[in-house]
């Protein structure tokens, strides 16, 4: 029974492992917002949030916009690190 659960975590992280190293641009820009976040106060969040997107920010919404698996591949990584910080400002109930 171990060996089994042993197997099965072992493939899972390979999985995990190759998908993550598709795009390995799209790490670097998921690490980069990740930390934009946790570096941020929520005073800092909540004035962002209405502010225009530069052209950086809308080119890389363009092309999320265009290819669904590297959407996913980007929410995968960025959701958690978010979803947390925005719930510790009061974002999201």
């Amino acid at each position: 029974m171990k060996t089994r659960f042993w197997l099965v975590s072992i493939v899972a992280g390979i999985a995990v492992g190759v998908a993550y190293a598709q795009y390995p641009i799209l790490d670097m820009v998921a690490g980069r917002v990740i930390q934009k976040y946790q570096s941020s106060s929520c005073e800092q969040l909540w004035e962002r949030k209405g502010a225009p997107k530069s052209a950086e920010e809308q080119r890389v919404i363009g092309l999320l916009q265009n290819d669904p698996q590297m959407r996913t591949a980007f929410l995968n990584q960025v959701a958690g690190p978010i979803a947390n910080k925005m719930f510790e400002c009061g974002m999201i109930p």
